[in-house]
């Protein structure tokens, strides 16, 4: 049976508006994973380490974080925030025996679709290659 990841997506409500401009269904339509639950952010810079803590907790096999590029940031430092919290969720993930690159952050453009459906397969392949979250706990 083929394995399909809990991929968990947590947006800049700037960059989610613009990347849903056509709606869900022609995200899907240019290939975006059905299986990538978006969690809109008002800011990244607004994202606790928690959260992202708390998504692998309930079940997530991958955590994806985007937010506006760091210069261009609408709330200033959110993203660069953002990045910092994503960075010490990767330390906590390698020091508990679990691949750091199960969450990643990125810097987009606000309003460039292709780009945020790119990322977001490409962060869906890798965890696919690398499996089901090691916090998952065994169904009896």
């Amino acid at each position: 049976m083929a394995f399909t990841p809990n991929l968990q997506i947590f947006c800049c409500h700037y960059t989610f508006s613009q990347a849903l401009a056509e709606g869900r269904e022609g995200l899907s339509v240019d290939g975006f994973p059905g299986n990538a639950t978006v969690n809109r952010l008002l800011c990244g810079g607004k994202l606790q380490v928690s959260t992202l803590l708390q998504a692998f907790e309930n079940g997530a096999d991958g955590v994806c974080v985007i937010g506006c590029e760091p210069d261009q940031c609408h709330n200033l430092m959110g993203s660069q925030r953002a990045a910092r919290r994503v960075l010490a969720v990767k330390k906590a993930l390698a020091e508990l025996g679990a691949e750091a690159e199960r969450i990643e952050m990125f810097h987009l453009k606000r309003g460039f679709h292709p780009q945020f459906v790119r990322v977001t397969q490409e962060m869906n392949a890798k965890i696919t290659k690398f499996g089901p979250s090691p916090f998952k706990g065994e169904k009896s």
